[in-house]
């Protein structure tokens, strides 16, 4: 023990830090601040974004580790490998959507002339089962992925000791300790849960819940009207159950104010409820079970009450930050948010710690960009490459009832960035082909492109509202990606009948004040 006592103190002039590591106990710190790492990356989290990069790192033949560890929610949901997306995401969301969209098709199939047995009736749990399952099966789909590759995969919670070593502990309280060249934070956010209320996070659920329930939610209250609030509110809807959602000021803040309102507006003629304006302020579990939800309307001032079997928060996320031990290696994160601050190389305020995905300061809450964020990081480190990733123009889709599809600014951000002399908006109604025979209403079926009014009208952000959303931005982002101008747009043969080639005949612009409807094909 001497003798290595005497060799760190020889190698550690100028790095105090390696012999009080050292002193501690921590011997994979003391290796790797001589050099001598465990591995050359590892990548604290097992998301989207982490398994990326982890797997794109070992491709490119370096030695590569992965920490992952979930905390139950408070209600106790537990979830395997792959992340939010993966888990209490992406994934079960789309699912759930799709059964919704389902049950939807299901009542326009008799006007296509097929007999529909009556009542038609929904099953939660056999769906949720068949949900999780596919879950499950990704789950065991990316473990195989990493032994594939040669990765080492560790189930335990990650802190940091120094600027090249991690502590891992695992469930049952074991200690590991890992150093390496490189590390990765990729540990992404967690529902957020209103503190403050009395009751809330006894008795509330958040989406770490509501796709791992294996009975029915029931009647339920939805607070907050971010996307994760309308999703889960349109699919709740969309299957049969009473839904209320309860908002203190706008929808989908970010995103275009008049998609939004028409993505609230479609929900309202399909059957959620809202209540604008309003804030909660307790929950209580009465004595049947049920909970009682007091609110407080915040333009009249008047207190209101509502019962319901689950109250679902969908009011924003945090980062997993604060279990990190940021300031043990000297990453700085922002203080009124506790994300991490990255700069273009995604790279923290240590050189050789870097940070991707949700947890990053300023960064696209996206599985999408996580992934070729991390792909692009392990590329610049090990690839000879000098590629960054390029946030701009990224395409994402809210799936709502209605889905709603958007690439680029709105119109909003549109007007603040350029002047709204600069700016013109090409915008059409339509109706889709499927809604005719079945007779469904069009009402909010809309489009808009938002233009540089000088020529050639570069086009600055485009917004679709209706069927297939995801399916028909997709397209259309790689052309704005490529700088496409509303002429190149108009001259782009459309593909009939669909949807999309509603976007290559928007002729009537917002300054004309002409009727902006389509009549059909």
């Amino acid at each position: 023990m001497a003798a290595l006592a005497a060799v760190l103190q020889s190698r550690s002039l100028g790095f105090p830090w390696l012999l009080r590591t050292w002193a501690g106990g921590a011997r994979g710190a003391a290796r790797g601040a001589a050099g001598l790492h465990d591995y050359d990356l590892l990548v604290i989290g097992g998301g989207s974004g982490g398994l990326a990069c982890a797997k794109e790192a070992a491709q490119l033949g370096r030695k590569v580790a992965v920490v992952d560890y979930v905390d139950p929610s408070p209600r106790g949901t537990r979830w395997g490998l792959g992340g939010t997306c993966v888990n209490v995401g992406c994934i079960p969301k789309k699912l759930m959507h799709q059964a919704a969209l389902l049950g939807g098709m299901i009542q326009d199939a008799r006007n296509y002339g097929w007999e529909v047995a009556q009542p038609i009736l929904h099953d939660w749990r056999k769906m949720a089962e068949a949900v999780q399952n596919h879950v499950k099966s990704l789950n065991w789909g990316h473990r195989v992925q990493l032994q594939d590759r040669k990765v080492k995969y560790f189930n335990i919670k990650a802190s940091f000791v120094d600027q090249h070593t991690v502590r891992g502990v695992t469930k049952g309280g074991k200690e590991t300790l890992l150093s390496a060249e490189h590390i990765v934070i990729a540990t992404g956010g967690r529902p957020k849960y209103p503190a403050h209320i009395e009751g809330a996070l006894e008795y509330g659920i958040t989406s770490d819940d509501i796709f791992w329930l294996k009975e029915s939610p029931g009647k339920t209250l939805v607070v907050g009207a971010s996307y994760v609030a309308l999703e889960c509110a349109g699919f709740l809807t969309g299957i049969g159950l009473d839904t209320t959602v309860m908002m203190r000021s706008i929808p989908l803040r970010g995103f275009d104010q008049q998609m939004s309102g028409l993505v609230t507006e479609h929900m309202v003629a399909h059957g959620t409820r809202f209540l604008k304006g309003c804030t909660a302020s307790r929950v209580e579990r009465l004595p049947s079970g049920q909970l009682q939800v007091t609110w407080k309307d915040l333009a009249s001032g008047k207190e209101d009450m509502g019962t319901f079997d689950t109250v679902l928060w969908a009011i924003g996320r945090i980062p997993e930050t604060r279990s990190l031990n940021l300031e043990k290696a000297g990453v700085n994160t922002n203080p009124d948010n506790q994300k991490i601050l990255v700069n273009t190389q995604e790279a923290t305020s240590v050189p050789h710690i870097y940070a991707i995905g949700d947890v990053a300061e300023g960064r696209p809450e996206l599985t999408p960009t996580a992934i070729m964020a991390g792909k692009l990081l392990a590329q610049r480190l090990y690839g000879q490459s000098a590629d960054l990733m390029d946030y701009d123009n990224v395409p994402t889709t809210v799936f709502t009832p209605l889905e709603y599809g958007c690439v680029g600014l709105s119109e909003e951000e549109a007007v603040a960035r350029h002047g709204d002399d600069h700016v013109e908006v090409y915008h059409a109604y339509y109706k889709p082909l499927e809604f005719t025979v079945a007779e469904r209403d069009a009402s909010q079926c809309y489009i808009k492109m938002v233009c540089l009014r000088e020529p050639p009208q570069l086009v600055l952000g485009l917004h679709f509202l209706g069927p297939n959303a995801g399916e028909v931005t997709q397209g259309f982002a790689l052309g704005i990606k490529c700088g496409a101008s509303y002429t190149q747009v108009m001259q782009t043969v459309g593909i009939h009948p669909t949807c999309a080639e509603e976007v290559a005949k928007l002729r009537i612009s917002k300054r004309s004040g002409l009727d902006p409807t389509v009549t059909g094909c």
